[in-house]
């Protein structure tokens, strides 16, 4: 399904901030070299995370899923001068490469990479953290959201990705995958919960915002 018209996309695309050299060498590598490149934020996105991570000024960050780096970068950008990115992925092939871009960026030394489960990792971090990105697997998401929970501080902020998984969540539920069933269950869950506030953002896939009162 065409979430978004080829034609929003495009107009989104030009009155958007471009990418870097970096975040544009990065996007055709990963494009270029890797599976399933369309995980990646790109232009839009990436630079909305950017933004985001500008406004919010965090301290400490967590993001469950790195694949390429592209989003660490972006998330990284705002962080204050003691600020620290933990991002966590299960895939140790893409870590090289991950660390390369880190280097360029100018913030390897606020970006620590974690590579194993994100369930195991996230329970071992003893930090508050200002803003969480899950961009993980989407079955996951439930439990991850209450596993950061109580490590989010009041007024911090997460952010869920591919929440409209390719416009799949709109099909009736006889007719959804397990991915799609797995973005409601967690959309679902979060509205009921009276502790937090969202809005949920047509960028993409599908991005939830969401606030800890």
């Amino acid at each position: 399904m065409e979430l978004i018209p080829a034609a929003v996309e495009a107009f989104s695309e030009k009155y958007t901030s471009p990418e870097s050299g970096l975040m544009y060498k990065l996007n055709r590598e990963t494009h270029l070299k890797f599976e399933l490149p369309h995980m990646l934020s790109g232009q839009v996105q990436g630079e909305f995370l950017r933004i985001v991570s500008h406004m919010i000024r965090p301290r400490r960050v967590l993001e469950l899923g790195t694949y390429t780096g592209y989003s660490a970068i972006c998330l990284a950008a705002g962080l204050t001068t003691d600020g620290i990115l933990h991002t966590i992925d299960v895939n140790e092939e893409l870590e090289t490469l991950c660390h390369q871009y880190f280097e360029a960026s100018g913030n390897a030394d606020k970006i620590k990479m974690h590579i194993g489960k994100a369930a195991d990792i996230i329970a071992q971090l003893d930090e508050v953290f200002d803003l969480v990105f899950i961009d993980a697997d989407k079955a996951g998401y439930v439990h991850y959201y209450d596993q950061v929970w109580d490590k989010l501080r009041p007024g911090g902020f997460i952010l869920a990705d591919n929440v409209l998984y390719h416009g799949q969540v709109l099909a009736p539920e006889s007719e959804q995958g397990s991915q799609a069933k797995a973005m409601v269950r967690f959309c679902e869950k979060v509205l009921a919960d009276d502790r937090a506030e969202q809005v949920l953002l047509t960028i993409r896939d599908g991005v939830l915002m969401i606030r800890k009162k």
